[in-house]
């Protein structure tokens, strides 16, 4: 751990130094990337400097305690001792809990893909619910939400429902909410009254900045269309409808909401620049999940994360076993509580590797 210490003091004194360079200095964008880096850095680093002169005190009171003869002295040097090892057992937790690294993507905003999965017409209603859920909980925070493309079912709910959520800190909490979320409750079809399993999958996205990821107009291909309902009736006499197919990967969007052909296209956009990006993103986990036993971030999609069981009243988040029974609660958006829980096994996770 020391060495990563002395490692990462090196890196902030280099960066200090580069921040200096005229050549960087010139170059707005690559100023930007390192004033950043150097801001998310100094806290740690004031902590590591505080460790570094606690150690040299503590050293220097052990050296007088050895020559020392006045009994007073003596006493006030132990008691000066004790205060400074208590500081030094603060300052390393400090420091443990700085040194496991802030995803970048915390500060984002997000796309939320939502998608009925087994279960035909209850799990469309059951998107329903998520959806109202994530809104529910957006507003409790004081985030905003925009319906980006929705696909309505007969009954109600969504085959599929895609939407924005813009604020502070929008990602770090919503990042765990990737996965296949199972729902056990008696369909409003059932007559017998036999409780069904149906599954949902959800998908958080961090958006994307064009500078994050680059479209090239020669890899897109856009196609208009006219907009439809449940069941496949028409909407929208004009073709205001967009689908963009990324012909390098196969991504597929369409957009249908608005009237207008040009926001259509400019959400359909927005949401292949946040499919890329998480693409990205999968890449790279993929690469950490080697060294990880327990990964309750990933976002892995074909994962079952939560079950809803209504005759019980209970959420279950089967990645930590963390069960609430309180589920009419959550369904009106007070998930706070679970998602403390993911964030404090994440993070307790991150450390140990960190240790």
């Amino acid at each position: 751990m020391l060495d990563r210490l002395r490692d990462y003091l090196n890196r902030y004194n280099e960066i200090m130094e580069r921040l200096s360079d005229p050549a960087v200095m010139s170059d707005q964008n690559k100023y930007r990337e390192l004033a950043k880096a150097h801001a998310e850095m100094t806290p740690l680093v004031v902590q590591i400097r505080r460790l570094e002169e606690l150690e040299e005190g503590i050293a220097d009171a052990n050296e007088l305690l050895k020559t020392e003869k006045d009994h007073e002295m003596l006493e006030f040097i132990r008691s000066e001792l004790r205060a400074m090892n208590d500081e030094k057992s603060k300052v390393e937790e400090e420091i443990k809990f700085l040194l496991v690294a802030k995803d970048p993507n915390d500060d984002k905003d997000i796309i939320v893909e939502i998608r009925a999965g087994a279960g035909g017409e209850e799990a469309s209603l059951f998107a329903a619910d998520l959806y109202r859920m994530y809104t529910r909980y957006a507003e409790s925070h004081g985030w905003k939400t925009q319906l980006l493309s929705s696909s309505p079912s007969d009954m109600g709910g969504f085959k599929e429902v895609i939407f924005e959520v813009k604020g502070k800190g929008v990602y770090s909490r919503l990042k765990y909410e990737s996965g296949v979320h199972r729902v056990q409750r008696i369909p409003v079809t059932e007559s017998g009254g036999r409780i069904h399993t149906s599954t949902v999958t959800v998908a958080v996205l961090p958006e994307a900045e064009e500078v994050e990821v680059e479209i090239r107009p020669n890899d897109i291909k856009v196609d208009v269309f006219r907009s439809s309902g449940p069941g496949g009736q028409s909407v929208n006499t004009t073709d205001s409808a967009v689908r963009i197919t990324h012909l390098p990967t196969g991504l597929v969007v369409s957009c249908q909401d608005e009237k207008s052909q040009l926001q259509n296209r400019e959400r359909a956009m927005t949401i292949l620049r946040a499919r890329l990006y998480e693409k990205l993103l999968q890449e790279q986990q993929e690469e950490l999940a080697a060294t990880r036993k327990m990964q309750v971030g990933t976002g892995d999609r074909s994962e079952r994360i939560r079950t809803y069981n209504f005759p019980q009243g209970r959420v279950t988040d089967h990645r930590i076993n963390f069960t609430l029974y309180n589920l009419p609660a959550i369904l009106e958006g007070e998930i706070d509580e679970i998602i403390d829980a993911l964030a404090a096994a994440d993070r307790a996770e991150k450390l140990k590797q960190v240790v």
